[in-house]
């Protein structure tokens, strides 16, 4: 009993006298940590770079609208040793013959029709700029609902290490209640020794608890991509909401869900793949103009060769390309596109009935457990009453140590069980919020 009093006495002197520890921790609360994994959240960074990476690809100039213009210039110097043999006369030797040539020029090209293949282009550049839109956006809720679920588990595991407590206070009681009892002669000191030994082992049940409140911790702040090491205290308590309602949130899920609404792209996509390879078959015409200037000075190799020569001019004109046997693989690729619009078919329905699988089991544990809440919630009442009335007995010589024991115990459970329940409805109606698209909506970020 010494030891007990003297070191709830050194802790509160602890807290007394070094405030500056005792409330050096940060208040977080969900909707903060909701921003700030908002804000730092790698996997939201690297979705946020790629859905601008496809905002920046939707130009007429990458869809094929714009014309290509191309520069060129060059400069050559040359140094030549001839000899020429001729049938009649002399031959003629020359050594060290030197040139300059100097050429430039300016070419355009401009495709004005491909089978409106550029206009399918710019369409799916578009389509795909949405889809990236939308995997930013599922990546934000799927976060966003980790990040909450870590969140309300730091919760979770706080109150745990509460309801450990409250059941130290219990066998700290008993054990000064049975040192009292030793003390004046009514109680054996193996009751002193057992009262102890269930104290500490209620006290290591504590430290594992904190541990696992630490590990929680660590993991919520890895997900907001922070010091793994920073210590806080979650303001929020787990409410659950019992307002969802099954059929309205089963419609909500096919019209906001992002992963069936990129899905749906995704066939749009196809569709518009199949349109382009139709489009190869047309023919394709062009428009092509140059400006060319050619100079070139040279030392002569015989009378008849130049010793200056420029060029200089401008030409233009359409050009004309038709399809007309490459193997048949526009037929392959007609093929293969009319495939792949299959296969994307059947990964939406794939997918569509996972996510109404996964939105009804989450709906039947939310159902479920709020349930069982109304029925844990009066169970821990009854727990409490039946611990706080055994104690009084046991304190009174009317209850042995066992029967304490089990009591104390009972309430530890029934808190546990509540936490537990509670913990699992708030994350099936997170779920639930998730899979409809609703979660970042109703978080008010």
């Amino acid at each position: 009993m010494f030891s007990i009093k003297h070191s709830a006495l050194l802790l509160s002197l602890a807290v007394l006298l070094l405030p500056g520890l005792a409330y050096s921790q940060e208040q977080l609360s969900l909707e903060q940590a909701l921003r700030i994994g908002l804000q730092n959240n790698y996997d939201i960074q690297i979705a946020a770079k790629q859905e601008a990476i496809a905002e920046n690809n939707v130009t007429i100039g990458n869809a094929g609208f714009l014309p290509i213009v191309d520069g060129r210039a060059s400069r050559t110097f040359s140094e030549n040793n001839s000899r020429q043999q001729f049938q009649s006369g002399p031959d003629r030797t020359r050594s060290g013959a030197s040139s300059n040539n100097i050429s430039t020029g300016v070419a355009l090209n401009w495709t004005i029709f491909d089978g409106l293949g550029m206009f399918i282009a710019y369409d799916r550049l578009e389509a795909l700029q949405k889809t990236g839109s939308l995997f930013t956006r599922e990546t934000v809720e799927n976060t966003l609902a980790t990040i909450s679920n870590n969140y309300y588990e730091v919760v979770r595991q706080s109150q745990k290490i509460q309801a450990l407590e409250d059941a130290i206070a219990i066998s700290e009681a008993r054990v000064e209640i049975a040192q009292a009892q030793y003390d004046v002669g009514v109680s054996a000191k193996v009751e002193i020794l057992r009262a102890q030994v269930d104290y500490n082992a209620d006290r290591s049940e504590l430290l594992l608890q904190k541990e696992l409140l630490q590990n929680a911790k660590i993991t919520l702040n890895q997900l907001l991509s922070r010091d793994p090491n920073i210590d806080f205290i979650a303001t929020d308590s787990i409410q659950v909401d019992n307002t969802l309602n099954y059929g309205n949130e089963d419609a909500n899920m096919y019209a906001a869900n992002p992963l069936l609404q990129r899905l749906r792209l995704q066939r749009e996509i196809a569709n518009l793949d199949i349109r382009a390879v139709r489009a190869s078959r047309f023919p394709v015409i062009g428009v092509t103009s140059a400006y060319n200037f050619n100079r070139s000075e040279n030392e002569p190799l015989n009378e008849f060769s130049p010793r200056f020569n420029q060029n200089r001019g401008y030409n233009y004109g359409l050009t004309v390309s038709l399809p007309i046997f490459n193997g048949f693989n526009i037929n392959r690729l007609a093929q293969n596109a009319r495939i792949n619009l299959a296969s994307v078919d059947l990964q939406y329905q794939r997918e569509q009935n996972r996510v109404a699988s996964d939105l009804a089991r989450a709906f039947s544990q939310y159902t479920n457990r709020l349930q069982l809440l109304e029925l844990e919630e009066s169970n821990l009442k009854l727990a409490q009453q039946n611990s706080d009335i055994a104690l009084e007995r046991y304190r009174l010589g009317l209850l042995t140590a066992i029967e304490l024991r089990e009591a104390q115990r009972n309430q530890l459970v029934a808190e546990n069980r509540l936490i537990d329940i509670k913990y699992q409805a708030k994350t099936a109606e997170t779920e639930i919020k998730r899979l409809t698209a609703s979660f970042l909506q109703q978080s008010q970020l």
